[in-house]
């Protein structure tokens, strides 16, 4: 059994390791909160963008663009498939990131033809790297930091290789906050889009608007901004969700070395009450020993 040292210096160890928990905690909320501060402020924005979409659709619902699917058919299943994962760049965050690569191998077993990843996170990027999964590009810092300006990047590569031709069809995966506690895998399609996404169920009199040059102009003008919006709200959706996995990691943690402080407190007691019983027993000893001196002298 460990002495009295030995376990007063586990107390200290274990006590400085719950500081740290305790402060991973507070960071991360402190961080999720500013992360939902941003996108209530951007929300209203992208939220016009979608209504000017879905006017678009009530007032030419057989408009045709590349973006869309047809009105006629469907997108072939074979050919290049794009695919934007979101990770987080550091771990201590529970399930995670696991939960991510997960959907991200599944996409990957289940579609046809060649995939080519775009990766967001230095967790996705070490994972493809370990596992030999070439990666198309890697957006770094993006994950920790989730902008307008850098989901605009995003947006901007992703529809360059679309426009491009390189791909059929674009997906993305990502971690949604669904409550505001849980959170949920998501894989999404980004392009191209279905347009029962920008079409009410209601019917409704197409309103007398006139588009200049033309509806397909603005149609492609206003769609790289709704991308951004999309892209954007997932990489905070997703940052969200990695600081909200982070606190349950750190609170579970701080509670488990709580227990273990108060274990290693009782067995601390447990040896204290152990050796000044042992001293008692060797000072009464001791006595003893002393008076059957003394009476033998005497005799």
């Amino acid at each position: 059994m460990p002495g009295v040292k030995e376990i007063k210096a586990h107390i200290a160890s274990v006590r400085d390791t719950k500081k740290i928990t305790e402060a991973m905690y507070l960071i991360a909320s402190a961080k999720m909160r500013k992360a939902k501060e941003g996108l209530d402020r951007t929300r209203p924005y992208f939220s016009a963008v979608q209504a000017e979409v879905k006017r678009i659709f009530r007032t030419d619902e057989r408009v045709e663009d590349r973006y869309f699917y047809p009105l006629e058919g469907t997108i072939p299943e074979t050919g290049r498939v794009g695919c934007l994962i979101v990770t987080a760049d550091k771990g201590l965050a529970g399930a995670y990131n696991q939960n991510v690569i997960k959907a991200a191998k599944e996409l990957l077993a289940a579609s046809k033809g060649e995939k080519e990843l775009f990766v967001v996170g230095e967790y996705g990027r070490q994972f493809c790297r370990r596992h030999g999964i070439p990666i198309r590009r890697s957006f770094l810092y993006t994950a920790q930091n989730p902008t307008v300006q850098r989901a605009r990047e995003i947006a901007n590569v992703l529809l360059e290789a679309y426009d491009a031709g390189e791909f059929k069809k674009i997906f993305i995966i990502y971690t949604d906050m669904k409550n505001g506690r849980d959170s949920e895998v998501r894989l999404t399609r980004l392009l191209p889009f279905h347009r029962a996404q920008f079409t009410s169920e209601r019917a409704e009199q197409p309103a007398a608007f006139s588009f200049e040059p033309s509806i397909e102009k603005v149609l492609d003008h206003i769609i790289p901004s709704y991308l951004t919006g999309f892209i954007y709200s997932a990489l905070v959706d997703s940052f969200c969700c990695e600081q909200s996995a982070r606190m349950e990691a750190m609170d579970a943690a701080s509670r488990n070395a709580q227990k273990l402080l108060d274990e290693l407190s009782l067995q601390l007691n447990h040896v204290r009450q152990g050796a000044i019983t042992q001293e008692i027993t060797e000072i009464a000893a001791g006595a003893q020993a002393q008076r059957k001196n003394q009476e033998e002298a005497i005799i």
